[in-house]
């Protein structure tokens, strides 16, 4: 067996899209009417958080894909002041998202038991909010949601290599100069944050050994395995991960932007930044080299993402096992890529439907456990009632 990337492609029902003249479709994307239409057509289940599960009629798995989004459409019209992570959103309402991130996992493991057969994974694309919005690899929705996919092992394990050097497989030479500058600075930085449920890997722990992937990801193993994910303290430690990330970014970019500079006023760890990071050779020299470049190379310091953004995910490796991995990815559209996986969308109305009805029959199954658990009601679809 070859070793690689993959490469698939997935069929979709073209979707008549109405963009108003002179907009581009990522600018309507984020519009109240685009999400209204969302709902409409997709959506499965919402409640009182506006937070919404839909179906991805643009998706990356026909074998079971949806998403939930935390819809602020009409509450926040500013695209740029909406929440874009997990840390921006009040607390009431992260309790309903973990609850129902927590069911549709354990589903997910449910349906599909068998690790050498089924690649589950769920996780959350976030981004520099500063960002031009019609860039490329900027997510199309500029609001916090979070994708549920599965793929069929043996359906990757028959796909076309994807090319290593496809943009989507990279991050333009962001995760190689932290990896190769520094690593052990981070795995410091990491270890010294109160993880009790989360305990670290690497290498053949991590990786998947269809795809190679996930390269070089800092990664943690959730022992007890999703039982824990219906501990509190779990997702406490889910959170721990990304505040730790944050930190170490904003600290590291804001020495590439100002040599010398203070901890950043947001750290969530400002002593451990000051004492594990700003006294750190590696760390200090590695800002220098992205600055110096930054000054000689206008198009290089033009793709710097001066403000986080990032990849989380949980993932089934191959071992059965739960990891939780995050990346400083800052180019590509999915997370799947991080483990790997490039999706090919094609149109093709016939082929998407033949799959249809065994990924509906899933998605409502997972809706009436959500209703039960009390965590939203249904909606009624052209392809399905509310209840």
């Amino acid at each position: 067996m070859t070793i690689g990337p993959r490469q698939i492609s997935v069929p979709f029902r073209p979707i008549p899209l109405d963009v108003p003249e002179g907009m581009k479709p990522n600018e309507f994307f984020n519009s109240s009417e685009n999400l209204k239409d969302l709902a409409q057509n997709n959506g499965l289940l919402t409640n009182n958080e506006d937070l919404l599960l839909y179906r991805k009629a643009l998706g990356h798995s026909n074998l079971f894909d949806c998403s939930i989004i935390y819809n602020t459409s009409k509450s926040v019209l500013n695209p740029l002041g909406r929440p874009v992570r997990r840390t921006q959103v009040p607390n009431n309402i992260k309790n309903v998202w973990n609850r129902m991130n927590q069911i549709i996992i354990g589903f997910m493991l449910e349906e599909f038991p068998d690790a050498d057969k089924h690649l589950v994974l769920a996780g959350e694309a976030s981004l520099d909010s500063t960002w031009p919005i019609t860039s490329p690899g900027v997510p199309s929705i500029r609001m916090l949601h979070n994708h549920f996919i599965v793929f069929d092992k043996e359906q990757l394990k028959n796909a076309e290599l994807a090319d290593p050097k496809n943009p989507n497989l990279t991050d333009g030479g962001q995760h190689s100069l932290f990896a190769n500058y520094m690593e052990d600075v981070y795995a410091e930085f990491q270890s010294k944050l109160n993880f009790e449920i989360l305990k670290p890997v690497t290498g053949e722990a991590s990786g998947l050994a269809l795809t190679g992937y996930p390269q070089g990801l800092p990664s943690w193993e959730v022992t007890g395995g999703i039982e824990s994910l219906k501990n509190v303290k779990f997702w406490d430690e889910y959170d721990l991960v990304l505040k730790g990330f944050l930190d170490f970014y904003r600290t590291f970019f804001a020495q590439v932007s100002c040599r010398n500079s203070a901890v950043p006023k947001e750290a969530y760890f400002p002593e451990l930044i000051e004492n594990t990071l700003l006294f750190n050779t590696c760390f200090l020299s590695a800002a220098k080299k992205v600055r110096d470049k930054c000054i000689k190379d206008a198009k290089y310091s033009s793709s710097i993402r001066w403000q986080p953004a990032f990849k989380q995910l949980i993932y089934r490796n191959d071992q059965g096992k739960l990891i939780v991995t995050i990346s400083q990815n800052s180019i590509g559209n999915a997370i799947t890529e991080l483990l790997g996986v490039v999706v090919n969308r094609t149109p093709d109305a016939k082929a998407y439907e033949a799959a249809e009805p065994a990924l509906l029959e899933k998605l409502l199954k997972l809706r009436s456990r959500l209703v039960e658990a009390d965590l939203g009601e249904g909606i009624e679809t052209k392809h399905w009632k509310k209840d």
